[in-house]
């Protein structure tokens, strides 16, 4: 069994991991570096953008490690929909004569990109259900394992080997209290333990935060909390958050309507997941407004604020700070629609802990600041397993080896120390990798 950590091991972002037995090999996630992008869509040219200049750009993971595996690799099996897992998948695998296999949420998430980007894509994607398996021969499959993140479909993916079982997971937490989808498949993690796992490869953003991640059911409180339980009479509210956190706005549209208030979401990356997730069933967003384009939220946004500023919620793009999204372009006054103070503005986020968002962000918190409105911080809880959820993991399912991923050198020696506390040898039994690595397991 050889695995190549191709990308994610020196950055949280840019995710992508091959594993080989034998003659067949198969990759796990194809993710962007998301900073990185970003810079590069500032170009005029943006749609112009080639591989070769992402990759020099340190966007999008360097799979030329693998090149002489290019046709053993047999699938692409990307674990969710969040673009530090699939937003590479255009640039890269029309290399691989190799079939896409993902959940639901994230093939409808991966059409719409590849629809509006206008990418041509020879690889087929194919759906498959969560706790289903997908053959590729008779003694090599790939097994989607129900997990709790920050998207629906989440999976943990069991690469089932004649040498052995690969756990790739990477992106969860262990949420037993979801507000969307069901809760962890702890029974099956359990019985792969049994069964004897050969790697773990696994999420360690969170390693170094102490104790255990608050449930989603967390969140929807805090929510409820500063939503319903703070006086906004005549006040106008906008929130802001991850426009793939189908559950999170699930429940701002449900405290908006409480509220007795209109709802209108507002961006064309919430517009994305919206529809991707109405079009495999997980929710019904029917009873909200979506307005998708520029030209189309100033109309909106002019007519609203002709009416009554507390008929309407408004949620949109722009939680981190984008310089382009929605609420920064308010704030800096370019759109028809003025702020006054005490009106609400409500961050249902973190702060992304790179250079150019924390200081995107505190730019928009200054300008909101101008205008004396009210801002509500930090209303969420994380989709990372923090240290004592990455214990639980492990004691579950008893790998023989520990490969930490998604995370810079500190994150990824926080879990390597949690694995040595537990008894993981260091180089023997628990392995800090970095991007273009490789590694080899004998029986």
């Amino acid at each position: 069994m050889e695995i190549h950590t191709i990308g994610g091991y020196n950055e949280v972002g840019k995710n992508m991991t091959a594993v080989k037995v034998g003659n067949k090999a198969v990759i796990l996630d194809m993710g962007l570096h998301i900073e990185n992008y970003i810079t590069c869509q500032g170009r005029e040219d943006v749609k112009k953008i080639t591989a070769k200049e992402l990759l020099n750009a340190e966007a999008i993971p360097d799979d030329g490690c693998i090149r002489k595996w290019k046709d053993k690799v047999k699938l692409i099996v990307p674990g969710h929909a969040h673009l530090d897992h699939v937003g590479a998948i255009p640039f890269l695998s029309n290399k691989y004569n190799a079939d896409i296999v993902c959940t639901p949420f994230t093939h409808a998430v991966l059409n719409t990109i590849i629809k509006e980007e206008k990418f041509r894509l020879k690889n087929k994607i194919k759906s498959v259900n969560i706790n289903s398996t997908y053959e590729i021969s008779s003694d090599f499959k790939v097994e989607f394992i129900n997990m709790t993140h920050s998207t629906p479909h989440t999976a943990l993916v069991a690469l089932h080997t004649p040498d052995g079982i690969v756990l790739y997971a990477n992106d969860f937490k262990f949420d037993s209290f979801p507000t969307l989808g069901n809760k962890p498949n702890y029974k099956r993690l359990k019985q792969l333990g049994k069964k004897g796992v050969k790697a773990l490869i696994v999420d360690g953003t969170r390693a170094n935060i102490e104790g255990k991640t608050p449930s989603e059911s967390v969140a929807r409180e805090l929510l409820r909390d500063v939503m319903i339980g703070t006086e906004s009479k005549g006040k106008v509210i906008i929130v802001s958050t991850f426009s793939s956190h189908i559950a999170r706005l699930k429940s701002i549209k449900e405290f908006g309507k409480k509220m007795g208030r209109e709802v209108v979401f507002l961006g064309r990356s919430l517009a994305k997941y919206i529809h991707a997730a109405e079009s495999v069933g997980l929710v019904d967003f029917s009873d909200v407004e979506v307005v998708k384009y520029g030209n189309q939220i100033k109309r909106r946004l002019k007519q609203i604020s002709n009416e009554l500023r507390d008929k309407y919620l408004l949620v949109m793009t722009g939680h981190q700070g984008e310089p382009q999204a929605v609420l920064s372009r308010l704030a800096r006054g370019e759109l028809p629609f003025e702020l006054y103070s005490e009106d609400h503005v409500i961050f249902s986020c973190s702060v992304i802990p790179s250079s150019i968002t924390i200081a995107n962000r505190e730019k928009l918190e200054k300008k909101l600041k101008q205008y004396g409105v009210r801002i509500f911080k930090d209303i969420h809880a994380s989709g990372h397993a923090a240290r004592e959820d990455l214990r639980d993991l492990i004691n579950m399912v008893n790998p023989e080896h520990i490969i930490p991923a998604h995370g810079d050198f500190q994150k990824l020696s926080a879990l390597t120390d949690l694995a040595m506390d537990m008894g993981y040898k260091l180089g023997k039994t628990v392995h800090m990798m970095r991007n273009r690595g490789e590694i080899e397991f004998t029986d």
